[in-house]
């Protein structure tokens, strides 16, 4: 099992909240945290619950694995490409849209979409 960075999560919640141009003020608001608290989080210095780490993925409109681990969400540019040129001589149409309906209904299932 991977162990948790606790200083690379803060610094990708750091990152999304400057791409929203956010302060940590309005943010550690909208959270219900202190501006104090955020900036240990960001550090990586303090540890928050679970509340406060959903409260902050729902806040930032990010999902858990992107803020835990770096993975972004796959696009479905990127999707096509893992699974080949679908549509295109030698693609597999039929089995890609299958494939991707199937993906999208798991992570609906585990809470994502």
């Amino acid at each position: 099992m991977r162990e948790l960075d606790y200083g690379k999560i803060g610094l990708r919640i750091r990152q999304a909240r400057k791409a929203k141009g956010w302060s940590q003020g309005a943010m550690a608001q909208t959270c219900g945290i202190s501006m104090s608290f955020l900036g240990h989080i960001e550090r990586g210095t303090r540890i928050m619950s679970m509340d406060t780490f959903a409260a902050i993925c729902e806040v930032l409109g990010a999902k858990a694995d992107e803020l835990l681990w770096g993975i972004p969400e796959p696009t479905e540019a990127s999707l096509s490409g893992m699974w080949g040129q679908a549509g295109t001589k030698g693609g597999d149409n039929d089995s890609y849209m299958m494939y991707t309906k199937i993906m999208k209904s798991v992570a609906e299932i585990m809470g994502g979409v």
